[in-house]
């Protein structure tokens, strides 16, 4: 029977699809007009700076005061590296990799336990100062990746440090300051070399790149890239860092990776139920129609269809709760319009109704909670058009229409109590071999009578340049709660795609089969929700630029999240900030 549903073509989901060597990175959800961004270069700051000097003190105040709040908070923390090595066509490409997924703790550095319940590398009990990993002869400290998130924890004053103001420069809608940051002498080891960018309203660091003068011989800090993002009136939070070492000289003798290190979740779990409950409303009685006689008790087959439903909602309120699993949001609804495409198409109609979520992480999955698809943040980020995505939602889809059910077991209170930190050890979503070439048969059937079925030769090249990459990207495969996307042989998923995609050539500039980690969503660090990346489309100058499931850096676009709340603007300039205290008089543009 088919659902009553009308047909959706998604407009700004055809921005997936690449055409002459130009790459789309972003689309919007459905009928989301973008409105233009606020002037917030007029709003009075809180404060005003007459000097530049007077401005890094109120930088300074700014960032001591984050730091204190930070160390009452415990985002989670998940770190993607990869080792690179030279190649002639392409410059430099993945040989290895590594992950790292926990809670930041900054009143003891990296919290003692670790999400990932892997033997060996970032899987094992940690230290503040333990081994996070190793990439060939490196081993990555957990004290310096933790350092990354604040200029200087309790060291970052004007006895330690030097700042020259360089010039002035928006990120995005937001107005900085750029200084330069140097340590003195006299302050010791592991101080921040480098930059700094403080937004000219209330003073608060926005963005710092550089590194940490070496602690010891035979320690390095590596170099990097740190973002905050505005979320909410006066509060910027460490939400995305990006290092590099050695990329332009990457040789099998030296060390060369790219890693980014994304946060979220600060807001706890107790914010998160006053904020739930002081949004409930409850309807008047006034015009109510009173149904209890019509109430009827379940029947058997409902009753076990409320039960399984039962222990899905608590599963995944519990992966939410632990920040694996995004709340309800806007990307929701585009790979919910996907999933009704399939559904419409084959005439189907399932009770309860399929739903789709997200899960935050990096590694590239899909799994099936009930009748609730999930799909990986990864995942959703490389995939290069919309057949790709249809793929993916469709294998799950044929799960639940083969009747694979979940562990109802889940739906007992007792199931899903315990730690954060213990929550891929206590969810396991896999599923037999058998039971995935199945499902994988059934995606097949669902595909081939899909509107995408003329486009699956693209899901086959997907398919392809995941295969050529999958031995030197294991992390970025290696699923967190279900089956990933290799079988039980190390074959690809849904193989037989592969037999009708074009040669795949990786040198080619009009062949984008996979696009670079990040391309599509962004996490707001606060509410953990997340939303589409709005970019413009890139034409790409060589195949060095198609990084297909690379690292790259993050140029985040800035804003104000509480913008109606500033004060009204004054007669006051927006900030009179001059180089030095012997020239306040003078302003800087």
């Amino acid at each position: 029977m088919i659902s009553n549903r009308n047909f959706i073509s998604l407009p700004t989901l055809r921005q997936f699809l690449m055409t002459a060597g130009t790459v789309l990175f972003s689309f919007t959800a459905f009928g989301q007009v973008s409105a233009p961004p606020p002037d917030l270069t007029s709003a009075a700051p809180a404060r005003i700076a007459h000097s530049a000097d007077q401005a890094v003190d109120f930088a300074i105040a700014s960032e001591n005061a984050l730091d204190q709040r930070l160390r009452d908070m415990q985002p989670v923390v998940e770190t993607y590296i990869q080792q690179m090595q030279p190649d002639e066509a392409l410059g430099a490409v993945p040989k290895a990799d590594n992950y790292f997924l926990g809670r930041l703790d900054l009143s003891k550095g990296v919290s003692d336990d670790s999400f990932i319940p892997l033997p060996g590398g970032w899987g094992q009990k940690l230290s503040s100062l333990a081994s996070l990993g190793k990439l060939g002869n490196a081993q990555f400290m957990a004290r310096g990746f933790a350092q990354m998130v604040v200029m200087d924890d309790g060291g970052f004053n004007k006895d330690n440090y030097n700042f020259q103001y360089l010039r002035r420069e928006f990120l995005g809608d937001v107005r900085c300051i750029v200084y330069q940051v140097t340590p003195k002498k006299e302050a010791g080891r592991g101080r921040f070399i480098g930059r700094m960018w403080v937004e000219d309203h209330d003073y608060n660091i926005v963005r710092f790149n550089g590194t940490y003068t070496s602690a010891a011989r035979d320690n390095q800090y590596v170099h990097f890239d740190s973002w905050r993002v505005n979320t909410g009136s006066n509060l910027w939070l460490p939400a995305f860092i990006y290092s590099e070492e050695g990329i332009a000289q990457a040789s099998a003798h030296k060390l060369s990776f790219k890693a980014q290190t994304r946060l979220w979740a600060y807001q706890s779990q107790k914010d998160r139920e006053r904020e739930e409950f002081t949004n409930i409303t409850v309807d008047t009685p006034q015009g109510v129609d009173d149904k209890r006689a019509q109430a009827a008790d379940a029947a058997p087959v409902e009753s076990m269809r409320m039960w399984q439903h039962e222990a899905e909602d608590n599963l995944l309120d519990r992966l939410q709760a632990a920040g694996i699993i995004a709340p309800r949001g806007d990307v929701d609804k585009v790979l919910q319009t996907v999933l009704d495409n399939l559904e419409i198409t084959n005439k189907i109609n399932v009770q309860p109704e399929v739903r789709v979520r997200v899960m935050m992480t990096t590694p590239m999955e899909s799994v099936y909670v009930g009748h609730t698809i999930v799909v990986s943040r990864g995942m959703i980020d490389v995939l290069p058009d919309e057949a790709s995505l249809a793929a993916v939602i469709a294998h799950q889809l044929g799960h639940i229409l083969l009747g694979h059910q979940l562990d109802t077991g889940f739906a007992f209170g007792d199931r899903v109590i315990f730690n954060d930190d213990q929550t891929l050890r206590k969810v396991d979503l896999t599923r037999t071999e058998s039971e995935e070439e199945a499902a994988d048969n059934k995606a097949l059937e669902l595909l081939k009578n899909s509107p995408y079925s003329a486009k699956l030769a693209n899901v086959g090249l997907f398919l392809r340049t995941l295969s050529a990459r999958s031995q030197e990207l294991p992390h970025l495969l290696r699923p967190l709660l279900g089956n990933g996307m290799e079988g039980g042989a190390g074959d690809i998923r849904m193989g037989s795609l592969m037999a009708n995609a074009p040669e795949l050539n990786l040198a080619s500039i009009t062949q984008i089969s996979a696009l670079p980690l990040g391309t599509r969503v962004k996490i707001d660090p606060w509410s953990s929700r997340l939303s589409l990346v709005k970019s413009r489309g890139v034409a790409l100058l060589s195949a060095t630029e198609k990084k297909p499931f690379e690292v790259t850096p993050l140029m985040i676009h800035l804003t104000r999240e509480a913008a109606s709340e500033m004060p009204v603007p004054g007669n006051q300039a927006a900030a009179n900030i001059s180089a030095s205290p012997e020239t306040a008089s003078s302003s800087i543009r």
